[in-house]
Formats: structure tokens, sequence, C-alpha cells
């Protein structure tokens, strides 16, 4: 059997792209922007095309997210943002909060909504899924929003 696949191009020219960032452990979350900045612009997106929307903390990416996937304006959203356990339950509360909120605005919209944040037991998890030891979850996330923006144009081009 041979089967039509569709996959995704890496190629975000003429395509427009939001950021949600949460401030919340910024010299972290500031890392995963600058991945999201350095892929966008390795796959042709234009500078202009590139709006970032900061906010408080991760718990307040969601609706944001979903806000800027509903405007029409965007082919996808990205959310970059670093959640890191504590000594209480809030880490649980808070992760599953913005993972479930962000994968909720993705199916009630249409528009790709990706998940970039990361969640680590420590600082230094962290900073490894920010830098280039693990690779930058920032990156990774703005070039799978690439991926999406083109596939999603391929599916609705076939209707």
């Amino acid at each position: 059997m041979h089967p039509v696949v569709h996959e995704g191009q890496l190629n975000g020219k003429g395509f427009r792209f939001a950021i949600v960032a949460s401030r919340w452990n910024d010299f972290i979350s500031s890392r995963l922007v600058d991945g999201a900045l350095d892929a966008f612009e390795g796959l042709g997106v234009a500078e202009q095309d590139i709006e970032i929307y900061k906010v408080p903390g991760a718990f307040e990416i969601p609706l944001l997210a979903q806000t800027l996937a509903a405007s029409g304006k965007f082919a996808a959203v990205v959310c970059a943002g670093t959640i890191i356990r504590g000594q209480t339950p809030h880490f649980e509360y808070i992760s599953g909060e913005v993972a479930r909120g962000i994968g909720q605005a993705a199916l009630q919209t249409g528009v790709p909504v990706v998940f970039g944040v990361i969640t680590a037991d420590n600082k230094d998890q962290a900073i490894g899924r920010a830098g280039v030891k693990q690779g930058n979850k920032g990156f990774e996330a703005a070039t799978t929003a690439v991926e999406l923006a083109n596939l999603y144009k391929t599916v609705k081009s076939k209707k």
C-alpha cells in the first residue's frame, strides 16, 4: 500500500505568528523566545510577521493564546514559559492547567497553539531545556508552528 502522506513544510514565508511568553522565570523564558525567533528567522518568517505578547505568568498564557488564535491574524501561536517545581503542590496545579488550556485553545479555535512551556523539577533542568545541551524548546515550538501552519494550509486548500 502507498497511501498519500501529508506533511507540513518548513517554510514560514508568508505566514504570521504570535508568541505568548510568560515573564515569570524570565531569565529562562526569554531564552525560549530567543530560540523561537531564531527558528522563525531560519525558516523564512519575516520580522514584521511575528508579534510577541508578554503575560505575567504561565497560568495567563492559555487565554491570551486562545484570543490570538481566534483573531484570525495568525497561522499559529507559540506558547513559551517556564514552570519550576517548588516545595508545594502549586507546580502540579499550574502545569496541568497550562497544558490543558493550551490544548483547549487549539481545539476551540482550529489554529495550531504550540506548547513551548518548560516544566522542570529544578532550575538546572529548565536551563538545560532552554539552551544548547538539550536543545531549546522555544526553537522546537516555533519549528512545529511553521510545519503545522503549512500542513493546515494544505488541508484547508483541499476542501
